[in-house]
């Protein structure tokens, strides 16, 4: 097949599927570890190509490598809890800093870089607005908050003007108390709080495996209770499990689907969204996707 033709076979393929999810919301989730700018370049690539068929995109990001350097290079030593950060007033402050003034700036400026004349990201901290609620989780745990409320009506107005917020998982109480918040469980608050037709969440794994040895063995599609009861065995390895809960409570709590996707592939969100195979792991409610 010429390459005229195989494009254009590319093309007829995501039809269908630009027109299902034109005007529906996709939340997603980066992780916070370094990749390299041709991978990055095309995830901004992505983002554009999304909202240029009309699909909503919020992308909700953490940055847990970066403030972990940021923490050494003053001297602090990171200290983790069950996979959370212990976040004391110092750390706190790292982590605005990193989080809201590096990751959320470097995200925005690639995605503009690659808009060109007609800029669409725009950066938002979870504090600005109110926009994520946060209560404290643990006093063990210092300033690391849950998610009780999302102001989804502020990332509403931001994509009915055209443009796609990029959320830096800061959040705050009623009181001007800022809170480190799981960028795992901000972006499931958020999908779920905007009735998002999907979460994405971008790894650096392929996705759920049934052997994690063997990355050839990758569950395509399993259904939330499924989910849940490998979660309760001892088959999956303890760095997915917040994604795999987040993926289950955001289908239970009304997204139409969860995906966990390789993002160390070029293009892996077009890849997932609009063609028939997929790249990673669906999960859906019930027993009909």
């Amino acid at each position: 097949m010429t390459a005229p033709n195989l494009t254009a076979q590319i093309l007829v393929e995501a039809l269908p599927y630009i027109r299902r999810f034109a005007g529906k919301t996709v939340v997603v989730k980066l992780g916070g570890n370094a990749i390299d700018e041709a991978i990055e370049r095309a995830m901004a690539q992505d983002v554009l190509l999304l909202r240029s068929v009309g699909i909503r995109c919020v992308l909700v990001h953490g940055g847990g490598p970066q403030v972990d350097e940021m923490m050494k290079r003053v001297g602090k030593a990171p200290e983790f809890r069950d996979g959370l950060r212990v976040t004391d007033a110092d750390t706190l402050e790292i982590v605005r800093m990193v989080l809201v003034g590096k990751v959320n700036r470097d995200l925005v400026a690639r995605i503009n870089q690659e808009a060109g004349d007609d800029p669409i990201a725009v950066g938002v901290s979870g504090e600005d607005g109110g926009l994520l609620v946060a209560a404290p989780r643990d006093p063990s745990l210092g300033f690391v908050g849950d998610v009780v409320h999302v102001r989804a009506d502020r990332l509403v107005k931001l994509l009915n003007d055209g443009l796609s917020p990029v959320v830096a998982t800061i959040g705050s109480d009623g009181k001007g108390q800022s809170y480190n918040i799981n960028a795992d469980e901000a972006a499931r608050a958020i999908a779920a709080a905007m009735g998002a037709e999907k979460i994405v969440y971008l790894t650096s794994a392929p996705g759920l495996l049934e052997d994690v040895n063997d990355p050839d063995s990758l569950v395509q599609r399993l259904s939330a209770d499924e989910l849940r009861a490998r979660l309760s065995g001892d088959s999956v390895s303890a760095g997915m499990i917040p994604k795999l809960r987040a993926c289950a409570d955001a289908v239970d709590g009304g997204v139409k689907s969860a995906h966990i996707i390789d993002g160390r592939v070029p293009h892996a969100i077009l890849i997932e969204l609009l063609t028939d195979a997929g790249i990673g792991t669906m999960i859906y409610r019930g027993t009909k996707a």
